[in-house]
């Protein structure tokens, strides 16, 4: 790291400032802004020390409103998953975390503590994000919230996950008969669940430390908020189950025994600003089965399994998947797919999933050794599935260690399925891009002519800069296809490779 810090350098992708020079003295932490800071909008909430979660000294991480005061962060364990593709074992290994509580704007300066690193990255690269760097030490200046990940010579967990949050509003208030409020501290209910009824909010405020399961099962209008964590639970972390009109935000996840998530047969529901992290086996992020009208909204999920699964019957489940949002999120893969689209289904009396809507997306990391199981986006469609009306805008897949940009098949799995899955059809694909060189050949392949794959459209499509389209930038008798490079079978129809002009003079006709 060598880069000095005695500039300031305006950085106008994603509203960024680079800092100015190093600061002198550091104050102590403090836990609210001041009414001076507050006054200029500038201002930091740093939260309370968790309990009972093991801190990690890889970073030291500092931050204070422009010009103000430097208050000193906790720095927290993840662990995060290692799968050994010679054995299949699965090796826990330790990151780091932090978060606080901003508005305005804010700097923040990172130590990498072990020094001896070259170069600092700082994630997504969609944000632009360059900072001033001397030694170990990197600054750099934030004027919305943002969650991040600070990369020191790109150590993929040697890393620091940094959420910096807006600040809270309209706090539930403690003593307040429909909240569960739970103040900075250890909360672990009886047999470490959390049952909370209709019309309820369970309030995790900063500091706070859950150790139950969170269930929300036949209520409405409940709410899991805060910025509290739920650790370290003994199986899912969130169950939601036969609910309509559950919100969970801001809340952060850490090493539950299986998913971070998990909603069945539930309705109007919201996930915001949610951060996941899991390192065991089907450490899922989010599992949606049998839902509608979901909106998954600025999360983090970093995950030892699929970070956002979308299915319909499973287990004692039942019903289609529909109307579903997920945006402005980041995932980072470190087992399975970031995106997981139609396994689970029906097979007796089939299912529908259909009008699902992704948009303004980073994938950070996708890493699978099983080639039947890889795709940073994967459609594996089985037990009698359709899926139907599902478009992607705007996804930026960054380079990953081990899998394929897309993996659509309309499959038989014996494992998973007890049929064939029956079609994908209509799938829109805006602005992919992927920039890297450890994508695997990706496939698009319908089973036979009675299950396939029917209508899918890509629209500046770009792998490395490059648009691949049918009608240009390659010798004619090629397949765009093979500029991705991508496999595509006989059971695949009316599939396009679009550039933009095309898209836009086709809608016009």
């Amino acid at each position: 790291m060598n880069t000095p810090l005695s500039r300031r350098t305006t950085l106008q992708a994603a509203g960024v400032i680079a800092a100015a020079g190093l600061a002198g003295s550091i104050a102590g932490t403090a836990q609210a802004a001041t009414a001076d800071e507050a006054a200029t909008g500038d201002s930091v909430v740093i939260h309370p020390t968790l309990p009972k979660v093991p801190v990690n000294n890889s970073f030291t991480v500092k931050v204070r409103p422009l010009g103000g005061t430097w208050q000193k962060l906790g720095v927290y364990l993840a662990k995060l998953a290692l799968i050994d593709a010679n054995t299949g074992s699965n090796r826990a290994q330790s990151s780091s975390w932090a978060a606080f509580d901003f508005s305005g704007t804010v700097e923040v300066e990172v130590t990498y503590n072990p020094g001896g690193g070259e170069k600092v990255r700082i994630r997504p690269d969609s944000y632009g994000i360059k900072p001033e760097v001397l030694g170990s030490t990197a600054r750099f200046t934030l004027d919305r919230p943002r969650n991040l990940v600070v990369q020191i010579d790109d150590k993929i967990f040697d890393c620091l996950h940094l959420f910096a949050n807006p600040i809270e509003q309209d706090v539930p208030a403690e003593g307040d008969k429909k909240v569960m409020y739970f103040g900075p501290g250890l909360h672990t209910h009886p047999d470490r669940t959390l049952k909370v009824p209709s019309g309820t909010t369970v309030y995790l405020a900063a500091g706070a430390v859950l150790t139950s399961a969170v269930i929300f099962e036949g209520v409405e209008n409940s709410r899991l908020i805060g910025r509290g964590v739920v650790y370290d639970t003994t199986g899912g972390a969130v169950f939601v189950r036969k609910c309509e009109n559950v919100t969970i935000d801001g809340v952060t996840i850490l090493n539950p025994r299986y998913e971070n998530i998990r909603v069945a047969e539930s309705q109007n529901l919201t996930i915001k600003n949610l951060r996941a992290f899991s390192h065991q086996g089907w450490g899922d992020g989010i599992q949606l089965y049998c839902s509608e009208n979901v909106t998954i909204d600025g999360c983090f999920l970093r995950t030892s399994d699929d970070c956002v699964a979308l299915y319909t019957h499973r287990w004692d489940f039942y019903g289609d998947t529909r109307n579903i949002t997920v945006k402005n999120c980041s995932l980072w893969a470190d087992v399975a797919h970031p995106i997981n689209i139609g396994v689970h289904g029906n097979s007796d009396t089939p299912e529908v999933l259909e009008n699902l809507r992704y948009e303004n997306i980073d994938i950070l990391d996708h890493r699978e050794p099983q080639v039947t199981y890889q795709g940073a986006i994967a459609f594996m469609v089985g037990d009698s599935n359709i899926v139907r009306d599902v478009r992607f805008d705007n996804i930026r897949v960054e380079d990953f260690r081990w899998g394929q940009l897309i993996h659509m098949r309309v499959e038989y799995n014996p494992k998973y399925n007890t049929s064939a899955g029956r079609a994908i059809e209509s799938v829109y694909i805006k602005d992919l891009s992927y920039n890297g060189k450890n994508a695997d050949l990706s496939i698009i392949a319908g089973l036979d002519a009675e299950h396939a794959i029917k209508d899918v459209t890509f629209e500046n499509l770009r792998v490395n800069g490059r648009v691949i389209a049918d009608s240009t930038g390659k010798p004619k008798w090629y397949l765009a296809s093979d500029g991705v490079p991508m496999f595509v079978n006989e059971h695949v129809t009316n599939l396009k490779f679009l550039t933009t002009a095309e898209a836009a003079a086709a809608a016009a006709s």
